[in-house]
């Protein structure tokens, strides 16, 4: 490439074990990573190295494997299901209006995301359900703005990644010009608005109310400064408000053109309600999560072709040779492809280009696991995602609660969506659909 910038592109299942896995000490995100997120990321979670990253995986882990914040995060998805998406797709089709879900989604994941991390509701959704203004307990100032300046925040961040000359963004930077401009205003107004939140949690520590992951790391130290706060929760904002939307856009358009794995899933759903005793639409517990093995397996078959995270990258800290015999010299990047990697014969089987969710179940009936090395959405190692179960458990619960009540028919039949590149694998002009009650 153009410059300093020099690397290897790979979709070798050894070459990504030996990068996620065996030699992983060697493969860090490294300065180039680092370097170009920082603006907007700092130095959270997503976006260190070192001791800082061991540091915050320790503590992140251990609040992750907590029943009651898993048990929290299932209230919010009931909650935000029960009073914003179903009415708000009531709404829709009565009046035979379309839906972009694409954006439906990424605004249902805002609200969940900003619940689970900050304890905040934005009513980002359907500002009309949340009463207008969308502010929160504290007065803070509406949150529309802040979900508009995080969205614009991701996009600029990600397209520093394109530039065929990295310096170019930097000297953009340097002049407070185009699109570096925008994307610094943007990230002082999340920055603004976070910082706002974590003042607050501060003063209710003891009140200990809170079981969002903002309170629980402030609960935990007294050591973290504000910024550093503000740099974990920017980060699982982003995991959990970008990874979700595209991994269910894909799926529902998928869905579209596959009326028997719809028919499946409903008839799931149905024997799971009838097993626990009917509970409410919208309302599923872990326990029925659970026990949905065909629609987990349906979600996993439509990430192995559609993967949210489509490409991820390292970057080299010693001179090493790959499994493949690949030479990869010191401060080479190394990126390897999901999205390659989910359609290769090698790694599939000669159906690897069918959505086929029955290559995930076993004999038995349940869903079968595969190689995180293999199947890569979650990516693998020590780094891999904490918010997996937590991802599961709300899509599941999204899918099942639309799918019962309502029959959504894609627009433009035959269409593939055009890919787009951001941090997250995304569709172009969205995914327009039109909404109707299912009738039994």
């Amino acid at each position: 490439m153009p410059g300093d910038d020099h690397g290897v592109l790979t979709a070798n299942i050894s070459n990504v074990e030996h990068v996620l896995r065996t030699n992983f000490q060697n493969y860090p995100k490294g300065e180039r990573f680092l370097t170009t997120l920082h603006d907007f990321l700092g130095t959270g979670i997503f976006n260190a190295d070192g001791k800082t990253w061991r540091d915050q995986r320790k503590t992140a882990r251990f609040e992750f494997n907590t029943r009651s914040l898993r048990s929290f995060v299932v209230q919010c998805v009931k909650q935000e299901i029960q009073t914003r998406l179903l009415p708000f797709l009531e709404r829709i089709s009565a009046n035979g209006q379309a839906v972009d879900l694409q954006n439906l989604f990424e605004r249902f994941a805002f609200d969940n995301v900003c619940k689970v991390s900050f304890g905040l509701d934005p009513g980002y959704l359907d500002p009309e359900l949340a009463g207008g203004s969308a502010q929160d307990k504290n007065g803070c100032e509406s949150t529309t703005s802040f979900a508009e300046a995080f969205r614009d925040a991701t996009h600029l961040s990600a397209g520093r990644f394109w530039y065929a000359i990295q310096r170019l963004w930097k000297i953009k930077k340097i002049f407070d010009i185009g699109s570096e401009r925008r994307l610094r205003e943007s990230i002082s107004t999340v920055h603004e608005f976070a910082d706002q939140i974590i003042r607050s949690r501060k003063e209710e520590k003891q009140k200990d109310e809170n079981h969002d992951l903002l309170s629980r790391f402030v609960a935990s130290s007294d050591n973290y400064s504000e910024k550093f706060l503000r740099d974990i929760v920017i980060s699982f904002l982003l995991a959990g408000r970008e990874t979700t939307s595209s991994a269910l856009s894909w799926f529902f358009w998928i869905l579209s053109s596959r009326p028997d794995v719809e028919a499946k899933i409903l008839d799931e759903t149905r024997s799971v309600r009838a097993k626990n005793g009917g509970s409410e639409t919208g309302r599923y517990d872990f326990e029925e999560l659970k026990e949905m093995h065909y629609l987990h397996a349906a979600l996993s078959e439509s990430m192995r072709l559609y993967p949210p995270v489509p490409a991820n990258q390292a970057q080299a800290m010693k001179d090493d040779v790959l499994p493949d015999g690949t030479r990869i010299k010191k401060g080479w990047f190394i990126s390897y492809n999901a999205y390659a990697m989910g359609r290769m014969e090698a790694n599939w089987g000669k159906d690897c280009m069918e959505y086929r969710p029955e290559r995930w179940i076993d004999a038995d009936g349940t869903f079968r696991q595969e190689s995180p090395l293999k199947f890569t959405a979650f990516h693998a190692g020590p780094r891999m995602c904490l918010g997996k179960e937590m991802a599961y458990i709300q899509m599941k619960s999204i899918v099942g609660s639309i799918l019962e009540r309502f029959v959504m028919e894609i627009d433009d039949k035959g269409r593939c969506p055009e890919k787009v590149m951001s941090l997250t694998l995304r569709m172009k002009d969205g995914l327009p659909f039109r909404v109707k009650k299912r009738n039994y």
